[in-house]
């Protein structure tokens, strides 16, 4: 059954009314602390690409946390590195990044050395082998319990 123009109205209405509210700025305090997931992705993605209040919550995030600040500039250091493949600066960022937030991944890369210094120096990459890895292995999964190698091998060849 139709809800007509009325429930249009209500549906348009209230989208409106999140939109006000989602690009409304507070006086810089969040309403509710954002999951760590939220968190993860709002400092992981670059500045310009964040939205009016994606900004805000950034802010009041980052002037609480100080130590944040420092592991998004370490994030965006070692992406630099590795876009840029400066193999040089990879013995700073592994001093500067031992001490903070990132302490982990940084020790993960001493121990695995000579393949991060490989993954920055070589122009070879297995970005396309594992795309097509990601590929297949979605497929498989949509197609779970509904039909046999045969029917996957057509709907892998026939996606190509």
């Amino acid at each position: 059954k139709s809800q007509g123009f009325r429930g249009c109205l209500r549906v348009v209405t209230e989208w409106a009314t999140r939109r006000r509210k989602a690009e409304k700025v507070d006086d810089g305090t969040l309403n509710r602390a954002p999951s760590a997931k939220t968190i993860a992705r709002l400092i992981t993605i670059g500045r310009d690409d964040l939205s009016k209040s994606e900004s805000v919550t950034v802010a009041a995030i980052e002037g609480g946390l100080p130590l944040l600040v420092e592991a998004r500039e370490a994030i965006a250091a070692f992406q630099t590195m590795i876009r840029k493949k400066s193999i040089t600066d990879l013995d700073p960022w592994l001093e500067k990044a031992r001490t903070g937030l990132v302490a982990s991944f940084a020790n993960g890369v001493v121990k695995d050395r000579a393949a991060v210094s490989a993954a920055i120096t070589s122009p070879w990459s297995n970005g396309q082998t594992e795309g097509q890895i990601t590929k297949l292995k979605l497929v498989k999964r949509q197609m779970y319990g509904r039909g046999k190698i045969d029917l996957l091998q057509a709907r892998v060849i026939g996606a190509g």
